[in-house]
């Protein structure tokens, strides 16, 4: 009777992250980071049910309330065509979340596998993707999104497009550099060495183990996007009138500043605390997941 020997099994490690429990301990430690969290959850309830949430349609326009400031009709006051201000800030979220998760979301899955094939192969491949991404990194980041949303015209799209691929660099360096610091661990190349295909080591042994900082700057570049997004809405490069957008409402209230101020206020806050609430969150997640991100 004769014995088969199969070649062996080469298991990476586990994907270096912490059981949920652990990991939620940790981010609870953090008070400003919960309290974001919190904040978070409750803004993309409301831009979810806008309709319900909302005390009044978005386009309305009642001209007895021209530029009248909060009362009880309108709590946060009307704008200077009678439009319920509150209303329209409810909406304009819609526009800041999708534009905001919709480019990080675009770009990473652009610059992922790109990223990891650059840095798992090298080379010739990899000094061509470094290359482009450095002619991307030339201009400053809101200087590259304004001239991109420019050419490929106003519009929520097209600014989405644009601010995805200003992030592009971004994302491919970190991809890449996850990838070269995991490629040469011992249990990488043990799984070359039988012969296991470069897709499945990639997608099996290296995308797991460099999951932890990627979601972090996901978090980080939802900051910036937010504010870009209302910094092109601001410039007419955006969302178009008559739909709300936080950055096209401050465009708007800035011609009444001295007269009726309290508009720029009401759309210029909603905007500072969500950056805020994103900035904490994203903290709060790089301290919980640090221990993974610092072995990688």
């Amino acid at each position: 009777m004769t014995a088969t020997l199969s070649p062996p099994t080469i298991e990476s490690p586990a994907p270096r992250r912490r059981g949920s429990g652990r990991l939620l301990r940790r981010f609870a430690r953090n008070k400003w980071g919960g309290v974001a969290a919190v904040y978070l959850v409750l803004l993309v309830l409301v831009a979810i049910f806008a309709p319900l949430v909302a005390p009044m349609d978005p386009l309305a326009q009642d001209l007895n309330a021209v530029n009248q400031p909060p009362s009880a009709a309108h709590w946060l006051g009307a704008d200077d065509v009678g439009r319920d201000i509150l209303s329209r800030i409810i909406y304009g979220s819609r526009v800041s979340l999708i534009a905001g998760v919709s480019s990080v979301l675009l770009s990473l899955l652009v610059a992922l596998p790109i990223g990891l094939v650059a840095g798992y192969v090298g080379g010739l491949v990899d000094t061509v993707v470094m290359r482009l991404g450095d002619a991307l990194q030339t201009l400053p980041a809101l200087v590259l999104a304004l001239t991109l949303s420019a050419v490929l015209g106003p519009g929520l799209r097209n600014a989405t497009i644009a601010l995805a691929i200003v992030f592009l660099p971004t994302f491919l360096r970190l991809v890449r550099g996850q990838v070269i610091a995991i490629r040469k661990e011992t249990y990488i190349e043990a799984s070359q060495s039988i012969g296991t295909p470069g897709l499945t080591i990639m997608r099996k042994r290296i995308l797991p183990n460099i999951a932890s900082p990627l979601i972090v700057q996901c978090a980080v570049s939802m900051a910036f996007a937010l504010l870009a997004e209302a910094a092109l809405s601001f410039l007419g490069l955006g969302v178009q009138p008559p739909e709300p957008s936080w950055g096209r409402m401050l465009a708007t209230s800035y011609t009444y500043v001295y007269s009726a101020g309290w508009q720029v206020f009401m759309p210029g806050i909603a905007i500072v605390v969500t950056v805020l609430a994103v900035t904490l969150f994203a903290d709060a997640l790089r301290d919980s997941l640090g221990r993974e991100i610092r072995r990688a």
